[in-house]
């Protein structure tokens, strides 16, 4: 053991359950149920953060009765079919030695009637800010059925072997909902004054402990500060944890941040700082003796240490940090911390792809719900050593050159460049951007522990590739800005954001960015540009600039900070060409012709295109030709990383 983690690797008994460690898989969205019941995937996902060493599970939540449909796939809490699927998991997490908890919850206003085809319920007839469907006025019989459905919930969770309950009352709750005054205009006994607006909270807890009895593990998830105007604060989450351990009926209070008002700060990216929620944890530490929960962007065991050191927090919840690298927990405890893959806070496999109504994932970990398939201990030696060439140090050769060389192989890697890294490298010279390196940092370190021959400054040419004479020859030679966009874009003053990020040329005072690409490319090198005192404009035919940054929960602070910074914004042009430096289009709805204001210079983010002239003049002159990531069609980094997975596993 890590004679460095005294405090992270002690256990800590929580009600009736001790807990190995003092790390916590904590709840989040995974979208794996089916009918509404949990799957083997569900199983094999929490069984393999066990089986790294994480202390504590908790599960996604569970709905508790049939008015909360937040989404598809919830599972069914209430319904008696979801028990075997509940021992399958706690199976699955027992068998490792992690202890789990069964996260219930009801969403309240923030459900949707399309997906339950029933009103939705909330305290006071407020729309969600998010799903803006106006709810339906708990009434009494209301309230009694959903306390019934916790009740049966809870012996659901029992009956399926859970360690305890975590009741959410946080971010998405219908409990959150009724403590606080922003969602409750209650004039009865559930609102008006905090006493009152806790009352249903206060129910549901006897509700579960006359189902549970007195000595089951029974926490509760709050939120330490809604962060807005006429929500709850922190001194009213003081207060409300100090109520809540005064009855005597709660074993533990977890944490989050925020509201569906302010996700950004409930899913914080890598523009939020590192545990940026551990200041509230203590406070509300500092005003009960239960253990507290600390979560949201403490993603290296070193920072999870200091955080329990420092008297913080009891118990830490590192989510994106083990979907990232399941192992993380066993890794620190050998002493291993630069085996450990680190969360970069991109959000783009995770809570990006769960926004978008997919599956949990990451770009970084290609095995994220295929854990039986791809997870830790699946890899099998090849049945025959042969020699495999990748060309293109980018994340998809370095993964497939790492892979393939895990089965046995004798690899080696050329890349044209003096460094590896490919494209992601170029993405973390952008503002802000710099914790985007670590997509490729990982795979780097772990390339030099194994036997790859790697060669830089090395351009593979096709008669260097056909002297080499090996078994297999896997082509990663990336994407580039399209040459010519549109026409005049190849002109004097018109730059791709590659070249203002590694030329810096100069640009002069007023400079127009062109948003084609909706992503961090456009926006961050805005933002630098700004930094440095420029003017600029940006034009996009999406509705507003830094589209497809919305799942990432990146937007709002994106188009704050460049506002802020003085930025002008145009929607919904499209450019189709260039006169000089200025632009040329039309609006998308109007058709109405446009021109862009006087500019010194342009940066273009219109997209990229292949390198793929290797690939076709290898074709059909080696003996096995593959090629993966950018150079098939060019996409972002994690279907780089997830087809060099997939190739290296099958050499």
């Amino acid at each position: 053991m890590s004679s460095q983690f005294r405090y992270l690797f002690s256990p800590l008994k929580i009600g009736s359950t001790t807990v190995r460690n003092r790390i916590s898989f904590s709840a989040h969205l995974t979208r794996f149920a089916e009918n509404w019941l949990p799957t083997e995937r569900n199983a094999a996902y929490l069984g393999e953060r066990a089986k790294g060493g994480c202390g504590l599970i908790i599960t996604e939540e569970q709905s508790v009765h049939p008015t909360d449909r937040a989404y598809d796939r919830m599972i069914d809490a209430f319904e008696p079919a979801v028990v075997p699927g509940y021992r399958q998991i706690t199976w699955a997490v027992h068998h490792y030695g992690g202890r789990v908890f069964a996260q219930l919850n009801h969403n309240g206003q923030q459900c949707d009637g399309t997906r339950s085809r029933l009103p939705v319920i909330a305290p006071s007839d407020i729309p969600d800010v998010l799903f803006r469907e106006t709810p339906k006025i708990a009434e009494a019989e209301d309230l009694a059925d959903i306390l019934e459905g916790f009740y049966t919930s809870s012996r659901h969770v029992v009956l399926g072997g859970f360690d305890g309950i975590e009741i959410q009352a946080s971010h998405a709750s219908l409990l959150r909902q009724f403590m606080s005054p922003l969602s409750n205009r209650r004039s009865d006994v559930y609102g008006g004054s905090l006493e009152n607006r806790m009352r249903f909270t206060y129910e549901v807890i006897d509700a579960l402990r006359e189902a549970v009895g007195p000595d089951y593990t029974l926490g509760i998830r709050l939120t330490a500060d809604e962060m807005i105007p006429g929500g709850l604060r922190l001194e009213d989450t003081q207060e409300i944890a100090s109520l809540l351990e005064q009855t005597g009926k709660i074993d533990y209070i977890n944490l989050s941040i925020g509201t569906f008002y302010n996700l950004y700060l409930v899913e914080g990216s890598m523009h939020t700082p590192l545990g940026y929620t551990v200041p509230l944890a203590a406070a509300v530490r500092s005003v009960v003796s239960l253990p507290v929960f600390a979560t949201g962007r403490i993603n290296d065991p070193v920072q999870a240490e200091k955080v329990l050191a420092d008297g913080h927090a009891d118990m830490i919840g590192m989510v994106r940090a083990q979907i990232c690298d399941p192992e993380l927990a066993i890794k620190a405890l050998e002493g291993r911390l630069d085996d450990i893959r680190a969360c970069i806070g991109c959000n783009q496999g995770c809570i990006g792809r769960i926004g978008s109504g997919l599956t949990v994932g990451c770009v970084q970990n290609p095995a994220v719900g295929k854990e039986n398939t791809w997870g830790v201990d699946t890899l099998k030696p090849a049945q025959r050593q042969r020699r495999v060439l990748v060309i293109g140090g980018g994340p998809a050769g370095m993964e497939a050159a790492r892979m393939a060389s895990l089965r046995g192989h004798r690899v080696t890697l050329w890349e044209r460049s003096d460094h590896l890294g490919g494209q992601v490298a170029i993405a973390a010279l952008a503002t802000g951007r710099s914790e985007f390196a670590g997509a490729t940092r990982w795979l780097q370190g772990q390339i030099k522990k194994l036997p790859i021959d790697v060669t830089l400054n090395h351009e593979a040419t096709v008669d260097a590739v056909l002297a080499f004479n090996a078994d297999v020859v896997v082509v990663a030679t990336g994407s580039r800005p399209i040459d010519v966009a549109v026409p005049g874009a190849d002109g004097p003053g018109i730059y791709s954001v590659w070249q203002v990020l590694q030329e810096k040329p100069e640009l002069g005072e007023r400079v127009l960015v062109v948003d084609y690409n909706g992503h961090h490319q456009s926006t961050s090198v805005a933002e630098g540009l700004l930094d440095d005192g420029h003017k600029v404009t940006l034009v996009t035919p999406s509705l507003f600039v830094g589209a497809e940054l919305g799942p990432l929960q990146d937007l709002y602070m994106a188009l704050q900070r460049l506002m802020t910074k003085g930025a002008d914004m145009v929607m919904n042009i499209a450019v189709m060409s260039f006169d000089g430096t200025t632009a040329q289009g039309f609006n998308v709805y109007s058709n109405i012709p446009w021109s862009s204001p006087e500019a010194d210079s342009v940066v273009l983010s219109m997209g990229n295109q292949v390198n793929d002239e290797l690939y076709f003049t290898l074709k059909g002159k080696v003996h096995e030709l593959h090629r993966v990531g950018d150079c098939v069609a060019p996409r972002k980094v994690d279907m780089a990383i997830l087809e060099g997975h997939a190739l290296g596993r099958t050499l």
